[in-house]
């Protein structure tokens, strides 16, 4: 795992998400570009931290007065990159150990290849935020 840091702002998020939701929160992380925040709780809660037909994240996005994007954390890669693309059909995951960091190369079916994506790259450039945060991935391809 990469040594990144947990900053003092997404601790006071991770905290108020906790305190509201009775979801244990593995991490925070802020998306720069956008400003989304993405929650990462552990296995099986997350179904609590989004409540009932997502009323915690609709009270949490008005007090945040930022869109949150909540997924199970694993600390196995394989299965990280699953929980990131909900909805997704994924054929293969292949890790590739590089130097610098690591490659990620996702094989999902070819009618879900859009949806894995995004509009505009968004759902890949949030997986590889999380991922080289938590991975220390530099790289993500869907193929």
């Amino acid at each position: 795992m990469s040594e990144d840091r947990i900053t003092v702002e997404e601790l006071k998020y991770m905290s108020i998400f906790s305190e509201v939701t009775g979801a244990t929160v593995y991490r925070c992380l802020i998306d720069g570009e956008s400003g989304k925040l993405c929650f990462l709780v552990k296995r099986g809660d997350l179904g609590r931290a989004v409540g009932r037909n997502g009323r915690n994240i609709k009270v949490l996005s008005e007090l945040f007065k930022r869109q949150i994007e909540v997924f199970e954390y694993s600390d196995d890669i394989t299965e990280m990159v699953k929980n990131l693309f909900p909805g997704v059909e994924i054929l293969k995951v292949d890790v590739i150990e590089r130097g610098e960091g690591k490659i990620v190369n996702v094989t999902v079916k070819e009618e879900d290849k859009g949806k894995a994506i995004g509009r505009d790259g968004r759902n890949v450039k949030r997986a590889r935020m999380i991922l080289g945060k938590l991975f220390n991935v530099s790289k993500l391809t869907i193929k």
